[in-house]
């Protein structure tokens, strides 16, 4: 019996860490293919299969707390949030560690290029610094409305119209060209910072 017992004891003890070590490789996978989805540009599905996968594992799975702040992260930046708030997890404590002494930074508003930019061609352009985009739309769409002005002094009726809509039409995509940009140019600056914020979390891989 006593034999018995010492074969059942070292069963266990070969048979229980074979079976940690093949559920922390099916998480260490499934971590890896998340972060692959992101850089296909699938992040909700990503997000859903950290959460998944960290509902399955032990609560001291090393692997649980990593799918766990991938998830949160992840979603943060999804949303280009900065808020960050959970449970106890040492990943995340080191990614709000980061954020107290790295706030995320201040973007300009986009309104102020969009009327900029409606009011005078080529203002919006200029407005975020990018003066040879801002000679451009100008070079656009200025001689078309002195075209346009000259065509209605001399009652040119339908050629009026017609440099009238081709203005409007030039003008209309240098308004989109310019809060194109500005919208582009704060998303790119929020992914510099949240790209840091993930080194800094320690989490493995990078998703980007």
């Amino acid at each position: 019996m006593l034999n018995l017992y010492k074969c059942l004891l070292l069963c266990c003890m070969i048979i229980l860490p074979l079976q940690a070590q093949a559920a922390d490789t099916a998480a260490q996978k499934v971590y890896q293919v998340a972060l692959h989805k992101v850089v296909e540009g699938k992040p909700l599905q990503a997000i859903a299969a950290l959460q998944a996968g960290s509902a399955l594992l032990p609560k001291e799975a090393i692997w649980r707390e990593r799918m766990q702040a991938a998830a949160i992260l992840l979603r943060m930046q999804h949303q280009q949030s900065s808020a960050l708030s959970f449970e106890h997890n040492n990943y995340l404590n080191l990614a709000l560690s980061y954020i107290k002494a790295n706030p995320k930074p201040a973007v300009d508003q986009v309104w102020p290029v969009a009327l900029l930019a409606t009011v005078l061609p080529g203002a919006g352009h200029a407005w975020l610094g990018r003066w040879h985009d801002a000679l451009v739309a100008a070079g656009l769409v200025w001689p078309l409305l002195m075209l346009t002005l000259w065509a209605a002094y001399r009652r040119m009726g339908p050629v009026t119209v017609f440099f009238a809509l081709l203005s409007l039409w030039l003008w209309s995509g240098t308004v989109f060209s310019a809060v194109s940009l500005a919208e582009r140019g704060s998303f790119e600056l929020y992914m510099q910072w949240w790209q840091s914020l993930w080194q800094a979390s320690a989490l493995p891989g990078r998703p980007w």
